[in-house]
């Protein structure tokens, strides 16, 4: 990556503030998670999602929503916002993201952003947003919504609104509404993973993780850093992905469903476990999947690489659903005994008015 210049170079728009490392041609198969990839793979084999895709490819009004953007947002550019201008082409710069995509600040005080487009994409970002984040954090997150443009996720979320919007209209139609929600409801979880994988684009971007932990903190719980602490964060994502029973992981598969965003605990603890894997110093040393080789990638090796990461995530979570279906399918003992461990008292059910205990010992109300 060339040093920072100190005068007329014309490449000195493109250099970032401080000296970051750059991907030249990489491939958005680097930082996918692999949860992503099958999931957009499962979509598009959802029965009636190709019809769908093709009749809403025609019909959604994209240049209607340029000129919202245009018309009632403002445009970032060397005159208008130019700290976020400066970021943007810094972050398409070190993903090597040819065309800078236009990017809007939206007068909204929920702190949010997102890349929606079907020709082209674009970066909408709202004001509640750049007031909340410092820089660094801010480079992360625009860094983020780069990853979404180059992966092509812009598509996909831009039906998904339209959808949404579009249940939201024909609730009244039994059949129709239920067509439409198992697509909106496969986009959804599509989607949530697209997240995790945006925001590893971030972190390449701002190569910087205290910062990218520091934006979901406040994301979370507002401007107030000095009442936080990223460890304490984290602990959070551990008790909400080991605690409770098998209410509990019912309840968070109901609590995530109709959400477009995986938890923001989640997200940091997720973006941390990458952070410290050796795929990612692989990127981070230049080893990683170019653009000029995704032509001759296998849809076989990339549901291979997912099914692999599922079984062992399945395998290491300390979810009490999840473990439950890995002892059963290694084969360990008795699905009704378990059941009514998890779920009921001991003496196979009996309200004694004690405390009973599971089989594994954990001790269950």
């Amino acid at each position: 990556m060339p040093d920072v210049n100190d005068g007329n170079d014309d490449r000195r728009e493109h250099v970032p503030s401080r000296q970051r490392r750059r991907f030249e041609g990489i491939s958005s198969r680097a930082y996918e998670h692999p949860a992503d990839r099958s999931a957009l793979v499962a979509l598009r084999k959802l029965t009636g999602f190709d019809t769908v895709f093709k009749a809403l490819s025609g019909l959604l009004p994209e240049r209607s929503l340029r000129l919202l953007f245009l018309s009632d947002s403002v445009r970032v550019s060397d005159d208008q916002f130019a700290h976020l201008n400066d970021m943007l082409r810094d972050a398409c710069y070190i993903l090597d993201l040819e065309k800078v995509p236009p990017m809007y600040v939206n007068q909204d005080p929920q702190p949010n952003a997102m890349c929606i487009g079907l020709d082209e994409p674009i970066i909408v970002v709202t004001t509640g947003l750049v007031e909340l984040l410092d820089e660094e954090e801010m480079r992360a997150v625009v860094g983020h919504e780069v990853g979404h443009a180059l992966s092509g996720h812009s598509v996909y979320r831009t039906i998904l609104l339209f959808l949404t919007s579009l249940a939201l209209r024909v609730a009244w139609i039994p059949l129709g509404n239920l067509a439409i929600m198992a697509i909106v409801t496969a986009l959804r979880e599509w989607f949530r993973k697209s997240e995790l994988s945006a925001d590893r684009a971030g972190l390449l971007v701002g190569q910087d993780l205290q910062a990218s932990m520091r934006g979901l903190m406040k994301i979370a719980g507002g401007n107030h850093l000095h009442e936080m602490n990223v460890d304490a964060f984290l602990k959070q994502a551990e008790e909400y992905e080991a605690g409770g029973d098998l209410r509990d992981s019912v309840l968070k598969i109901l609590n995530v469903m109709p959400r477009t965003h995986p938890f923001t605990t989640v997200r940091a603890a997720e973006l941390k476990k990458w952070a410290a894997t050796r795929d990612c110093q692989r990127i981070m040393d230049g080893h990683y999947p170019r653009r000029t080789e995704d032509k001759d990638t296998s849809v076989t090796d990339s549901f291979r690489q997912s099914a692999s990461h599922y079984a062992d995530s399945m395998r290491n979570s300390k979810d009490p659903l999840m473990k439950l279906v890995t002892d059963i399918a290694g084969g360990a003992g008795d699905l009704g005994g378990k059941l009514r461990g998890k779920f009921g008292g001991g003496n196979g059910g009996a309200n004694t008015g004690n405390h009973g205990t599971s089989e594994d010992g954990e001790q269950v109300p």
